[in-house]
């Protein structure tokens, strides 16, 4: 990990979040106490900053430096949140496209997604805080740099999204084998946001039962599933292939 990459002592993390440098997480020492660290909590509280409790060996393999047992990693971009991008959409007169992966967690399949939205004029990725990829140099580099195009939102769950969204008129398109129609039978033509799921189990139920259609990608082969980057790129194509035909 390059050093710019992230910032090192209870107080210089302090410094930086009370600064609005844009922070993936912090790294805090499982047993880390004190009164520098209630202040280091409040604030970590305040900005709504996930916060990831982890051991001394942990913290050492970032950086053997006088860390304290606190350690923020920077994202290479500034993350964005729903309620503000949505109404600029409207207000822009777009009709808006907006990738949500749920529980995606490998960063390669990230970068993939995101250089295929920025390649399509994907208007907003959304990831969850927990359990999900987020923006690190690598997946950047994996995305070409597609991942600065892209407005990525990080909301607390993927569930919360998605209803905002249904809130909000957008039409809720869940890629998965479970759906009964084809995927090029589903309409992208509307203000629409594409669910992908995870790697291993795919979207979770409760955001299965928010989505307003469910399409399937056929699997002719032998091979049960597809990449869920190769996946995204199939449904995202096909909303550019609708909107452009119409």
């Amino acid at each position: 990990m390059e050093k710019s990459d992230y910032i090192f002592g209870i107080r210089a993390v302090i410094e930086a979040i009370e600064a609005g440098r844009s922070i993936d997480k912090v790294l805090v020492r499982r047993d880390l106490t004190g009164d520098l660290s209630r202040e280091l909590f409040a604030k970590i509280k305040e900005y709504d900053i996930v916060m990831q409790r982890v051991p001394q060996e942990k913290l050492n393999r970032i950086t053997m430096k006088n860390h304290q047992g606190a350690i923020a990693l920077l994202s290479p971009v500034e993350y964005q949140k729903l309620d503000n991008l949505v109404p600029l959409f409207y207000e822009e007169g777009r009709n808006p496209l907006v990738v949500v992966l749920d529980g995606v967690t490998d960063t390669r399949n990230f970068g993939a997604i995101g250089r295929t939205a920025a390649c399509a004029g994907v208007d907003a990725i959304v990831i969850p805080e927990r359990n999900s990829v987020t923006v690190t140099p690598d997946a950047v580099k994996t995305s070409a740099g597609g991942l600065f195009h892209v407005p990525v939102c990080r909301e607390k769950d993927t569930l919360s999204a998605v209803r905002f969204l249904k809130d909000n008129g957008y039409h809720i398109v869940g890629a998965t084998e479970k759906g009964a129609e084809n995927y090029t039978k589903a309409d992208y033509t509307v203000p629409v946001a594409i669910v992908m799921g995870s790697e291993d189990t795919g979207i979770s139920d409760a955001v299965i039962r928010a989505c307003d259609e469910l399409a399937a990608i056929p699997i002719i082969g032998k091979i049960e599933s597809l990449n869920v980057s190769v996946a995204a790129g199939i449904m995202i194509y096909e909303a550019v292939r609708q909107r452009m035909t119409k």
